[in-house]
């Protein structure tokens, strides 16, 4: 980078001829949190065990940076937030703002992985508070960053829920601007803990229902991806609205969506859920 640019994330710039960090260390997140009480629109809520803590809330933590640039972002607005004018918080504060009826805590956004430090340093210290830790990514951190993620939420009984767009790598690039083999060697990378953990399940896999381009032959690559490393993996399928730069784009119909499912189902997957039902529409 040359003196003044920013990095993809918009997290790191040169100045007087060094690298500097704007945010994602652990003494400075550029993030926005909130309280949000459970049951939740989690990702994982049918497996998770955050549904079932009635009178408890869930500390949802918002990074305002992403790794990727999808077309199809349905939580864009974080690009509206600069990292110079941010206040920031560092991971001790975030773990501070916890109360006795914090039972869990997801790192999403934008995405975890352009903060990771930052995520990391602050669940070491919600998990030592018997925080359950949670991730929502789209899996493209560094393979020991990830691994220590994993332990995290093995440890304190949270998930993570990988953000898996498409299986084919050019779909990818069309939609998101970057590769998924980060992604799917990421994902197979925790896969392989499964097992240590099936109940509740420390992975979860889904994938939005972009009409025109994640359709019920790209859902079968990804299921029986996500099958041959182990079958008991739950996937949910998301119903897709009109975002970002995708705004012409009608939701997702619900012949869509139940094509998808049988499609998973057929890859071998045994636990296979259409999410956000209510956003399904009948317009193909």
């Amino acid at each position: 980078m040359a003196e003044g640019e920013r990095g993809y994330c918009g997290l790191r710039t040169v100045r007087d001829g060094r690298l500097t960090h704007l945010g994602g260390t652990a003494r400075r997140g550029v993030l926005q949190w909130y309280r949000d009480p459970l049951p939740t629109n989690c990702v994982a809520d049918w497996v998770c065990r955050g549904s079932r803590q009635l009178g408890y809330h869930n500390l949802a933590v918002f990074y305002s940076s992403c790794t990727l640039n999808c077309l199809f972002c349905q939580n864009w607005h974080f690009r509206e937030v600069s990292a110079t004018s941010s206040a920031g918080i560092s991971a001790e504060q975030l773990a501070d703002v916890t109360d006795p009826s914090t039972f869990c805590v997801c790192f999403f956004g934008g995405d975890p992985a352009s903060q990771m430090p930052h995520a990391l340093a602050a669940g070491q210290r919600l998990a030592a508070k018997g925080v359950a830790v949670c991730w929502e990514t789209a899996g493209t951190s560094h393979p020991k960053l990830l691994d220590r993620a994993v332990e995290l939420s093995l440890a304190s009984g949270g998930c993570i829920k990988f953000d898996l767009k498409a299986y084919d790598e050019i779909l990818h690039l069309i939609l998101t601007g970057g590769s998924n083999r980060q992604t799917l060697d990421n994902f197979a990378r925790a896969a392989r803990r499964f097992e240590e953990r099936p109940d509740p399940p420390l992975l979860v896999a889904s994938t939005l229902l972009v009409p025109g381009y994640v359709d019920a032959e790209e859902v079968g690559r990804i299921a029986r991806f996500i099958a041959n490393l182990n079958p008991r993996i739950p996937y949910a399928l998301l119903a897709f609205a009109p975002h970002f730069y995708l705004p012409d784009l009608p939701r997702t119909s619900t012949r869509h969506a139940l094509e998808a499912e049988r499609a998973a189902r057929i890859a071998g997957l045994l636990d296979v859920r259409i999410a956000n039902r209510h956003l399904l529409s009948e317009n193909y």
